[in-house]
């Protein structure tokens, strides 16, 4: 597993979160209103919809902007998006997965390519670098929900894969079609998790040194700025040194 990689990428979405509330909320209410129009509008008979709701909640999404975003999927109101997949690579060959929700196919991919072009990357055909990543489910709890064993413990009893446990938390890994399963047995355990939502987990990571770990994140930003991107992720890995001088610059 590629702890650093995800370390980092975790705590630089972190920051981008706590520097763009309103773009976050909006994101995640979109997810909220696909989720229910594709499935049932109770979060407790629709799986997709109750991790999207969770996700919402371990965010501080208020709750009658939550309540909005389900009414607004059964009004027949807006536009109606469709869920695509683009791959590329960035700054130093670093693989990136983005992931778009949008209701003008065309105009996002011209926005994305365009992104990637200007910002020191290429975009490349479907499958061009998703090989270097699986498909995962993560939840994450605060370092409070318990001590090392009695985390890994609940995770296996849940059905997880693994668990790893630092200082600022654990993060728990399963597989994809689980992650219903294991977050709600985990609540059980452990109480309400941080988070619970699916990720792209790299395989094989690029390591960067801080100049191209500055190029890397203008691409990132630059793509997580546009509306119709709902995630990115990356498969860079970076020493503590140059994750430190990035931070402080």
């Amino acid at each position: 597993m590629a702890g650093h990689s995800k370390w980092a990428n975790i705590q630089h979405r972190k920051g981008r979160q706590d520097a763009a509330r309103s773009k976050l909320f909006s994101k995640l209410a979109k997810e909220i209103t696909v989720a229910a129009k594709m499935g049932d509008p109770d979060p407790e008979k629709n799986p997709r919809l109750r991790l999207a709701v969770k996700e919402a909640k371990s965010q501080s999404v208020p709750k009658d902007v939550i309540e909005r975003a389900i009414k607004k999927s059964q009004g027949g109101e807006g536009e109606n998006y469709e869920e695509i997949r683009y791959e590329g690579y960035g700054p130093g060959g670093v693989a990136v997965i983005v992931e778009a929700m949008t209701d003008n196919r065309n105009r996002t991919a011209s926005t994305v390519r365009s992104t990637f072009g200007k910002n020191g990357g290429n975009l490349g055909e479907t499958g061009s670098v998703g090989f270097m990543f699986e498909r995962k489910g993560q939840i994450l709890y605060a370092a409070e929900a318990g001590d090392a064993d009695t985390v890994m413990m609940a995770a296996i009893e849940a059905g997880a894969e693994d668990c790893e446990s630092a200082e600022d938390g654990h993060v728990i890994l399963c597989a994809d079609t689980d992650l219903n399963e294991v977050s709600t047995a985990l609540e059980a355990a452990l109480g309400e998790s941080e988070s619970a939502k699916l990720i792209w987990q790299p395989t094989t990571t690029t390591e960067l040194d801080l100049e191209g770990l500055t190029k890397l994140m203008k691409l990132v930003e630059a793509l997580e700025d546009d509306d119709d991107i709902q995630n990115v992720t990356t498969n860079f890995e970076a020493t503590e040194e140059v994750m430190e001088a990035y931070s402080a610059a």
